[in-house]
């Protein structure tokens, strides 16, 4: 018998007692009752639903202003002179070729100082609608404003730094073209918004689990699909993590040791509540190590977390399952599904050096 047709008979998410996920793009909702059967249409197959569920929508190219917006934010992204020192770029913590995180359990600062957090992938950023890991920006504008302006991440300051790209006639021009007509010149709001609309223009490239999405039902190997059974079944790894982006944007406790207080300590977040933002997992396979503070070093590590490692106080999320048994195989397969969502090994920007500062 053909792996397809295996596939087809199988049960997807067998295991969960009760199991409610509503996805608003697919206008799909999904069921499990205590028998593990799904309660669908009958025409339409699990694995259709689950394939509508995880499916990219369909991106609309920029048009030529914004393209230009985005160009300009790309050599932002890279350059130095938005920091006080002139010596670090916004590269320097989020590195293309590890979806645009720097592989440090925290980040490091130019000026060597340790940073108390995980330098987050940016990755379909565009789609979000919170950013840092307490949330406690609104939008990718203002987002950019803060590792610009800390004195332990870039320490700029905004008149220094426009005053560097002013200097720069071939940078202003960039200006220029990017915002026709305002005759402002560079400004700090201009630097943002370009900024921003680089980081709006990062969309994960396609992985094997997309290409199962679009009906390749060879993508997966068996291996691959036990571990997306487990993924949306005995798991519930998809009650945080689904969607094609793999995020439900929204925060929790997940039981990890630390006294970091997350969103507990901003406006807008319950005080006690170490609650932080759900990562997306896409790319997650070079995004390594993981968690807000970069507790875990491995995939391995964090599934073994969610099975047997989780701390049960009152405050753990309600979608995180409570006493979670895996075997052995049982992980490994987990593993591999998850490392589905990466793509290939190949360049993920067409520059990502750190752009010098230019000399006077």
């Amino acid at each position: 018998m053909k792996r397809q047709t295996k596939r087809a008979t199988r049960r997807l998410g067998v295991g969960v007692a009760t199991l409610a996920f509503t996805t608003l793009g697919a206008g799909l909702a999904l069921v499990g009752a205590a028998t593990g059967r799904v309660a669908i249409a009958k025409e339409i197959t699990r694995e259709a639903v689950w394939r509508a569920i995880f499916a990219r929508p369909e991106i609309p190219a920029p048009n030529l202003q914004e393209q230009a917006k985005i160009a300009l934010g790309s050599e932002l992204f890279r350059d130095v002179r938005l920091s006080g020192g002139g010596t670090a770029s916004c590269t320097s913590c989020h590195d293309p070729e590890r979806a645009f995180t720097d592989g440090r359990k925290t980040a490091i600062g130019p000026g060597g100082d340790v940073l108390s957090r995980n330098a987050p992938a940016l990755y379909n950023l565009a789609w979000a609608t919170s950013f840092f890991w307490d949330g406690r920006s609104a939008s990718l504008v203002d987002q950019a404003k803060f590792p610009i302006e800390n004195v332990n991440e870039l320490a700029g300051d905004f008149p220094t730094i426009s005053r560097r790209l002013s200097d720069d006639p071939q940078m202003s021009a960039r200006f220029a073209a990017a915002f026709p007509g305002t005759n402002e010149g560079v400004t700090e709001s201009s630097i943002l918004e370009a900024l921003a609309a680089y980081e709006r223009s990062l969309i994960s490239p396609k992985s094997r689990f997309d290409q199962w999405v679009e009906g390749d039902d060879t993508a997966l190997s068996e291996q691959e699909f036990q571990g997306f059974d487990i993924f949306v079944g005995k798991a519930g790894c998809v009650s945080c993590h689904g969607g094609w982006r793999f995020t439900d944007d929204a925060f929790h406790d997940i039981g990890l040791p630390g006294s970091d207080p997350g969103r507990g300590a901003i406006r807008g977040g319950a005080p006690g509540l170490p609650e932080f933002k759900t990562p997306s997992l896409r790319e997650v396979g070079r995004t390594a190590p993981y968690m807000h503070d970069g507790s875990l070093a491995t995939l391995r590590d964090v599934v073994d977390h969610y099975a047997g490692g989780v701390i049960n106080r009152p405050s753990v999320a309600a979608t995180v399952v409570r006493d979670l048994k895996l075997s052995d195989e049982e992980k490994a397969a987990l593993v591999a599904f998850l490392n589905t969502l990466s793509s290939e090994p190949k360049s993920h920007s067409a520059d990502e050096t750190t752009r010098p500062m230019p000399k006077k």
